[in-house]
């Protein structure tokens, strides 16, 4: 680990790298690859990992999303229950959860994995929300006895809590644009629909049917076919005399 003024610089530009992460187009996986990689990097731990909480299960489970490690032993598909091992706890907990040795604890499941890998130390930070909500947690490990000072954690918390707001604010960006992109995509059908029902005397089931089917037979989007009718319709328009 750094020295205490270097580890408070790079500290305040990780800060500072996840704040400009908030307002930019990032997608969600690199903004969580941009978290993890820029706490190792400023805090010299072994592994930094990233686990979100998906409330689209049921029940709900905690995710691996996002580390630097390159392990194949670490980076494997893993799933866990709200209250398994030490995410699950950090978690139910709301709190951080410092493990000075991590073999030696009876929450750390993966212990074949930490021997296989040299993870001695850890420290587990919830990622809080502003309203208090744990949405996931940022684990560091190190390869050396460690005992994660207070002046540390609170460091890791800082980044935790900005890192949640910048996952929150894309994730919301990202449903925001969805959500646009699929009521464009219903006023560009209503669209070809009316133009169907006018240019052809069908009803407006009939029309819709018939797009769905030009959408199949193309392998074209709903949409694509809704904007190649419209797009039609103004051509013949324009050249008509």
């Amino acid at each position: 680990m750094m020295k205490k003024q270097e580890t408070y610089d790079d500290y305040i530009k990780a800060l500072t790298d996840i704040s400009r992460a908030i307002t930019s187009d990032l997608f969600i996986e690199d903004l969580l690859k941009l978290i993890v990689m820029v706490t190792a990097k400023v805090t010299g731990v072994e592994i930094c990992s990233l686990w979100l909480v998906n409330e689209d299960e049921n029940p709900p489970t905690i995710t691996l999303k996002a580390t630097q490690s390159i392990s194949p032993d670490y980076i494997k598909d893993r799933a866990l229950h709200l209250d398994e091992g030490v995410v699950g706890y950090v978690i139910t907990h709301k709190k951080p959860l410092i493990l000075k040795d991590v073999l030696e604890s009876d929450l750390f499941k993966e212990k074949e994995m930490a021997k296989k890998l040299g993870l001695v130390s850890m420290a587990g930070i919830p990622l809080n929300t502003k309203d208090e909500k744990v949405i996931g947690v940022l684990n560091c490990f190190t390869s050396e006895p460690h005992d994660f000072p207070e002046t540390e954690v609170n460091l890791l918390r800082a980044v935790a809590n900005q890192s949640a707001i910048a996952i929150v604010n894309t994730e919301l960006m990202v449903k925001t644009k969805v959500i646009q992109e699929e009521l464009e995509a219903r006023k560009r059908v209503e669209q070809a629909k009316e133009i169907l029902m006018h240019t052809r005397q069908m009803t407006g089931n009939t029309a819709y049917e018939w797009i769905q089917k030009k959408s199949m037979n193309s392998r074209k989007s709903i949409r694509e076919i809704a904007e190649a009718i419209i797009l039609s319709n103004e051509i013949f328009n324009d050249n008509a005399p």
